[in-house]
């Protein structure tokens, strides 16, 4: 039988992308024998359980990525990104980072990380048209 190539369909994309993540991180890991990989999130929720803010990313290799920070837009400048970025940091330190990143459009919030210490490494022009997306770090270790 002939290898093909098939087109997933959306509804199966998450099965597919945890798939190339676990795939990938293995071969990572094995690569520069480091299996030290932990997935995080941390959420706030209102008094009736929605969720009004949280963040995600992972730790692995004395590094962390954090993937995904979000304030819902009523609850925004009450400081809630910023308790979760220092709990984020707080996990990334615990597990042994030196390094953090953080990806951000431009209509987002790269200052927002720039006023707790990140500095831009990267910033990719007209992406999305009209628009930049930064690449941020920030040294813990």
């Amino acid at each position: 039988m002939k290898d093909e190539i098939i087109i997933v369909k959306e509804a199966e994309a998450q099965a597919v992308i945890e798939e190339l993540e676990n795939n990938l991180y293995e071969h990572n890991s094995n690569t520069i024998n480091r299996h030290d990989g932990a997935l995080f999130a941390l959420n706030i929720k209102n008094k009736s359980q929605e969720m009004i803010a949280g963040i995600a990313g992972w730790t692995w290799a004395s590094a962390c990525e954090i993937t995904h920070l979000w304030v819902s837009k009523a609850e925004r400048n009450k400081g809630f990104g910023k308790k979760l970025l220092q709990a984020a940091e707080d996990i990334a330190i615990k597990n042994g980072c030196v390094k953090i990143i953080i990806k951000s459009y431009s209509f987002q919030a790269p200052s927002f990380y720039e006023n707790y210490g990140y500095k831009t490494e990267c910033i990719i022009a007209d992406f999305p048209k009209g628009n930049q997306y930064h690449i941020l770090t920030k040294d813990i270790g």
